[in-house]
C-alpha cells in the first residue's frame, strides 16, 4: 500500500490549524477586573491563593488581574480579595463554616460580605447569592483561607456573659 506525501502533510497542516482555535477558546474566559486589597502582598495571601479551588459553588474559576484575588463564575457569582482589614468586634452575624469563622454582611443583598473573623490577613469573599449559595462557596473555600491560622475566633452570648 501506497500513501501519498501529502496524507500526513495534510494531518500536520490540519492539527497546526486547530492550536490557534485552541488558544482562542482558552482565551474566551474574561479576567475579573478588581482592586487588591491593602494588604494583598502579605505571605498569607499567597498561601489562601495558591490553595484556591478551580471551582466554588458549582462556578468555575476565572482568571483575575489583582494580587491576592479569585473570582468563581462568569457572570462572577464569587469573588475573594485576600488582606482586607481585618474587622474588629462587632455585632454583625459571625458563623463558623468548616472550622473557618465568618462575619456576614447582608446590608448590599443579594451581595452578601463574608469576611474572616480571627485571621490576618483577612479574606473577603462577595457572593452573589441569586447566582451561588454563600454556605457552599464558604466551605468551597475553607481549605484554602485555613492556610492562614486563627488567633480568634466568634464569641457566641454565652461566651460573653461569662467574660462580664
Amino acid at each position: 500500500m501506497h500513501h501519498s506525501p501529502a496524507g500526513p502533510a495534510r494531518a500536520v497542516v490540519a492539527a497546526l490549524a486547530c492550536v490557534p482555535l485552541a488558544l482562542s477558546l482558552a482565551g474566551c474566559t474574561r479576567t475579573v477586573a478588581l482592586e487588591p486589597a491593602a494588604d494583598a502582598i502579605e505571605v498569607g495571601c499567597a498561601d489562601i491563593v495558591v490553595r484556591l479551588p478551580d471551582e466554588v459553588s458549582g462556578h468555575e474559576q476565572r482568571p483575575t488581574d489583582a494580587q491576592g484575588t479569585g473570582a468563581w463564575g462568569d457572570p462572577a457569582a464569587v469573588l475573594l480579595r485576600c488582606g482586607v482589614e481585618p474587622p474588629g468586634p462587632t455585632t454583625l452575624e459571625c458563623v463558623d463554616v468548616n472550622g473557618v469563622d465568618w462575619i456576614i454582611d447582608e446590608t448590599d443583598a443579594p451581595n452578601y460580605v463574608f469576611t474572616t473573623y480571627g485571621r490576618v490577613p483577612a479574606t473577603e469573599v462577595i457572593v452573589d447569592s441569586d447566582l451561588a449559595s454563600g454556605t457552599t462557596a464558604l466551605a468551597d473555600l475553607a481549605l484554602a483561607v485555613s492556610s492562614v491560622p486563627a488567633d480568634g475566633g466568634c464569641l457566641g452570648a454565652e461566651e460573653l456573659l461569662d467574660e462580664e
